[in-house]
């Protein structure tokens, strides 16, 4: 079991900046494939960007160049710098575990973040 905690959320200008993170329990947290999801009011959860046991990373393309993933195993910390943000950067965000076992997937979610970009 892997239980995820969000923070950082909260209400920013446009153009403003926002950083995220997400603790995660559990000695094996460096097993894990971590990502960032979100989910505005009306659509469907989609990947803001993720990063591999490995360290490999990957974004959508609504935020390249807007943000970075990162991660530090010995604190069990992934987390998401957010610059540059936009009004539809408002959502509910997600800090997200995912370890493939043989053929089970284990995945687990944290209780998301509010992130609101308004003037």
């Amino acid at each position: 079991q892997v239980q995820l905690v969000e923070s950082g959320g909260g209400l920013v200008q446009p153009g403003g900046s926002l950083r995220l993170s997400c603790v995660g329990s559990g000695s094996i947290f460096r097993l894990y494939d971590m990502a960032w999801y979100r989910q505005a009011p009306g659509k469907q959860r989609e990947l803001v960007a993720n990063i591999a046991s490995s360290g490999s990373t990957n974004y959508a393309d609504s935020v390249k160049g807007r943000c970075t993933i990162s991660r530090d195993n010995a604190k069990n910390t992934v987390s998401l710098q957010m610059n540059s943000l936009k009004p539809e950067d408002t959502a509910v965000y997600y800090c997200n575990a995912r370890r493939l076992i043989m053929t089970i997937i284990q995945d687990y979610w944290g209780q998301g973040t509010q992130v609101t970009v308004s003037s």
